[in-house]
């Protein structure tokens, strides 16, 4: 309601944004991690490449703009829900040279993860690259923030699309995903679409995901006491991206789509995004 104050009981500051949770998931689980990324020239900006070079995300693609770089307010309630405001800020400048100026570096990358904190025409770009360079690659494309439609070339490019409920609802224009059997249906719309693999989170529900036999595979989440939740979802995707690359890790799909479902379950038992992600994941 307009004008009305709300009182809380606890403020604190930490490192955010999508791309680079994900990145830092994986980077904290021992994977070689790469950002291509914008920030501004602010003390947020000097403070990020601090934080990134720390948990050992390489960052020669990180460029700065002047400017702001991109932040967002997080509110969380009694429930350890979340709502988040996003302000993009030098995020809206990753353009088509920033990918070119990475050629080299997604050429020679295992897995490549996408996220909509960036221009879309600056996804699609990379996505066209690599698909012209290496077919081998694996594509993440987490389509979030939440958007009402993607051009249905992009759903070609990519091996896995993964979208949590609220977002597989604005995107597939559905009135509710809220169970396994929503999820599912989710699922195989957005493999119909031309993924590969079209994946559906459900917070504490688990995961579903429909692969190219059709058939869909729900995995749960362990049960845990959750006292934040955000940023969970990057730390199951980070998690996942880790362990799609770990090439001498001699297990199923299914089996590591558990794993990276045990460390997103990890991160909601403590307070903040980053600072909330395990380093190491349990077999």
């Amino acid at each position: 309601k307009a004008g009305k104050l709300f009182m809380e009981l606890k403020f604190m500051m930490g490192f955010g944004g999508k791309g680079a949770n994900q990145a830092v998931m994986a980077a904290k689980l021992g994977a070689k991690t790469a950002l291509v990324a914008k920030l501004g020239t602010d003390t947020f900006g000097d403070n990020y490449i601090e934080n990134l070079k720390n948990v050992g995300v390489d960052i020669s693609h990180v460029g700065r703009i002047e400017g702001a770089s991109g932040v967002a307010t997080i509110t969380v309630d009694d429930m350890a829900e979340n709502c988040i405001v996003i302000v993009g800020g030098a995020n809206n400048h990753l353009d088509d040279e920033a990918v070119e100026q990475a050629r080299t570096l997604l050429e020679n990358s295992k897995v490549v993860v996408f996220q909509q904190e960036i221009p879309l025409s600056t996804n699609l770009t990379a996505l066209r690259l690599i698909k012209s360079i290496n077919k081998d690659i694996i594509t993440i494309y987490n389509a979030a923030p939440a958007t009402d439609s993607l051009p249905d070339e992009l759903y070609s490019l990519v091996h896995i699309f993964c979208v949590n409920e609220s977002e597989a609802e604005k995107l597939l224009g559905l009135d509710s995903v809220n169970s396994v059997e929503d999820a599912s249906n989710a699922a195989g719309l957005l493999r119909k679409k031309g993924c590969k693999i079209g994946m559906v989170t459900l917070g504490a529900n688990g995961v579903v995901y429909q692969e190219e036999t059709g058939e869909n595979v729900h995995v749960p989440c362990p049960k845990v006491k959750a006292i934040d939740t955000t940023g969970a979802g990057d730390a199951f995707i980070g998690s996942l991206a880790c362990l799609l690359a770990d090439q001498t890790l001699q297990e199923s799909f299914k089996k590591k789509v558990e794993i990276a479902c045990s460390v997103a379950s990890q991160s909601v038992t403590k307070l903040g995004t980053q600072s909330s992600y395990p380093t190491s994941y349990q077999m």
